[in-house]
């Protein structure tokens, strides 16, 4: 059997990534910046009936949300492909993250630093479920600007865990994170089965 018949019968892995966050974070936008097929969306409009549930004063002209998931694929390899699950940031929708993470290596948390209280309920998600995670500063072009390792602190996050800026309008920044979190996943994943 010659290397391209070996390397042809060799199944591509996939994997599951997850996108968290809080509301109007950027998630959606993440998932259709980087996904090389049409992202599936499960947006509906913001309306009336939100007013008093959701707190749209940081994102005052979001029209739509989501409301179940996001769903996107990116091949990062010829063997590799991940699969990239976003989730609904407002509090109400927040039953449907166990079943998203179901079987994820991993999770970019995405972070906006206009509204860092708004991320303390998805890093507690995961840290407490132990799945290996990254936080993704989304730079939005009117927010202030804070080293990582300030937001590291104001957030409480652990020294292992990775920090980077994003901006999730972009691929190749996307595409980065993405690569980041699965480099970090897998690595964590290893480690016990090294230590044994």
């Amino acid at each position: 059997m010659d290397f391209e018949t070996t390397k042809a019968q060799r199944a591509a892995a996939s994997t599951k990534i997850v996108i968290a966050g809080g509301f109007g974070v950027g998630k959606s936008t993440l998932v259709g910046a980087v996904s090389e097929i049409d992202p599936l969306r499960t947006e509906a409009l913001v309306t009336n009936e939100s007013e008093g549930v959701d707190d749209l004063a940081a994102v005052p002209t979001k029209a739509t949300t989501t409301v179940a998931m996001d769903f996107g694929r990116l091949t990062l390899a010829e063997d590799l492909v991940l699969y990239l699950f976003g989730t609904p940031g407002q509090r109400r929708f927040w039953f449907m993250w166990d079943d998203l993470c179901l079987g994820a290596i991993g999770a970019i948390v995405l972070v906006d630093t206009r509204r860092l209280d708004d991320s303390f309920a998805a890093v507690d998600y995961f840290e407490a479920r132990k799945l290996p995670f990254i936080v993704a500063v989304n730079e939005f072009d009117d927010a202030q600007r804070f080293g990582l390792e300030d937001i590291r602190e104001a957030l409480a996050i652990s020294p292992h865990v990775p920090m980077m800026t994003v901006d999730a309008r972009e691929r190749e920044s996307a595409k980065e994170a993405l690569v980041r979190i699965t480099e970090f996943a897998l690595l964590q994943l290893a480690a016990p089965a090294a230590s044994r």
